[in-house]
């Protein structure tokens, strides 16, 4: 058995990963939250700390049944928790997309933004921590910058409007 301050220990680190993963989510929601999509600050912080507390316990518990029965008898797949992360943010996100009328889909960038913020607490539960930072940013980039491109492009495409010259 694991020493008695040292499993708290490896707790409290397991509940900060999860703190920094909802943080980072959090940033991501926020986002969401001003541009008033259907998920947002909560949503984006509840997935992305399930996503690094779901790898975290995983990593905890091979950790604990090797201590317990050897470390020749486990065998542990990472990719097999990361594979319910996405099957579960699926889910999610698939509550995010809707027909609003026509061939008009709406929602497809928040379920994506829901599938990134779970990608970015699976990289903090794997201690990834820079790579979840940098793709928070590149995230927001593309949230919030792109936006403005995407705006430009689609009122060229409207009827009546004019093409720049320039």
């Amino acid at each position: 058995m694991a020493d008695f301050p040292q499993a708290w220990i490896a707790q409290l680190l397991l509940v900060a990963e999860v703190a920094f993963a909802m943080l980072l989510g959090g940033i991501i929601g926020f986002e969401r939250e001003l541009a008033d999509k259907p998920a947002g600050f909560r949503t984006h912080m509840l997935v992305a700390g399930a996503s690094a507390l779901l790898v975290g316990m995983g990593d905890a518990l091979v950790a604990r049944f090797a201590e317990e029965t050897g470390h020749e008898l486990i065998q542990a797949d990472p990719f097999r928790i990361i594979g319910a992360v996405v099957s579960g943010v699926s889910f999610l996100g698939a509550g995010t997309i809707f027909r609003a009328g026509g061939h008009q889909i709406e929602g497809l960038t928040t379920a994506a933004s829901l599938l990134i913020s779970a990608s970015i607490g699976v990289a903090v539960g794997s201690a990834q921590w820079i790579t979840a930072i940098g793709a928070t940013l590149l995230t927001l980039g593309v949230l919030r910058a792109l936006m403005h491109v995407e705006t430009a492009i689609t009122a060229r495409k409207k009827p009546g409007a004019r093409p720049r010259t320039g």
